[in-house]
């Protein structure tokens, strides 16, 4: 818990550095603000864009690639995840619900290069989350949101790691 704790400190602190590095640039692939109204405004646009029976849409707020980070609006548990050469950051910015990270995906499937897919986790850990908690979750480590009640939305951020991290 230690280690994840100084782990979350050491990557938090070094993101604004990477992003106060092109402050005031623009393009089609570089997003470095995002203001409260923004957001909430993505959050807008993400619930009148689900489809029905949709658990999952996401809306980008921030670009500086390799770094994205983005909103996710989930109303039911979507396929399990796990990146390869990412480790992946959460907030929870609204709402509650059960993260199971750990374990095997089932019905293991490849989505690209660095991602796979799974209906489920078996022999994962849960963990309660809520609006104002934040998490890492390693690269290699399955991963899979049920929001409980109302929809849980996040903001995500993809870290590119190395082959070889842990």
């Amino acid at each position: 818990m230690r280690s994840q704790f100084l782990a979350l400190t050491i990557l938090i602190a070094t993101i604004p550095c990477a992003f106060a590095q092109v402050v005031g640039e623009s393009g089609p692939n570089i997003k470095t603000f995002a203001t409260s109204s923004d957001v909430v405004g993505l959050i807008a646009k993400a619930k009148a864009d689900r489809k029905e029976n949709q658990p999952l849409i996401a809306e980008p707020i921030l670009l500086l690639a390799p770094y994205r980070a983005s909103l996710e609006y989930r109303t039911a548990m979507a396929p399990a995840a796990l990146h390869e050469t990412e480790a992946e950051v959460m907030y929870v910015i609204e709402g509650a619900g059960t993260i199971v990270t750990g374990g095997k995906l089932t019905d293991e499937k490849r989505t690209n290069a660095a991602n796979l897919t799974g209906t489920t986790i078996a022999g994962g850990t849960s963990q309660a989350i809520s609006k104002g908690d934040f998490l890492v979750v390693p690269q290699n480590t399955p991963h899979q949101i049920t929001p409980t009640g109302a929809p849980i939305i996040l903001m995500t951020l993809h870290v590119p790691r190395t082959a070889a991290a842990p």
